[in-house]
């Protein structure tokens, strides 16, 4: 299983993923442009002395992910918001990519566009949360998609 962040802005979420994909012996995945330096000292403070042992990939667009990688389109999971679907519905494949966008925008709608099936949002019952911090939901989710694997 794989963590793909496309275009992530805050250097802060992007450690911190970092160390539950360490966590979980996860590759990272990194998709340009980012809203920071990937060697800004934020990003391995929360990530803690834990930056260097994460199995990081990086490429310069989505795009250049999908051609290099060529995922099936049963390993996409995008995680949005207003997903159709609850990240509790799918059985997540141990070969899947847990794709999640940026923090202020979400994933750009060339990405999402014909994948309407494949997007999944994290229920929140409070009508006063638009959302959740990108670090936390997707640490939720990548525990969700690995309850089986995890003995859960």
């Amino acid at each position: 299983m794989k963590v793909v962040l496309v275009t992530p802005e805050i250097p802060g979420n992007t450690g911190t993923i970092g160390r539950t994909c360490v966590a979980l012996d996860l590759e990272l995945i990194l998709i340009k442009p980012y809203g920071f330096d990937i060697s800004e000292k934020s990003v391995r403070r929360a990530g803690l002395d834990y930056w260097q042992h994460v199995r990081l990939s990086e490429f310069d667009s989505w795009p250049d992910f999908l051609s290099a990688r060529q995922p099936r389109p049963d390993q996409l999971f995008f995680f949005e918001d207003d997903g159709g679907s609850s990240v509790y519905d799918p059985d997540y494949p141990p070969d899947a990519y847990l794709v999640f966008g940026r923090e202020t925008k979400g994933l750009q709608p060339e990405i999402l566009d014909g994948q309407a099936d494949r997007v999944f949002h994290l229920p929140m019952r409070s009508p006063h949360i638009r959302s959740l911090n990108l670090a936390n939901a997707a640490t939720a989710v990548v525990y969700q998609a690995m309850r089986r694997q995890l003995g859960g």
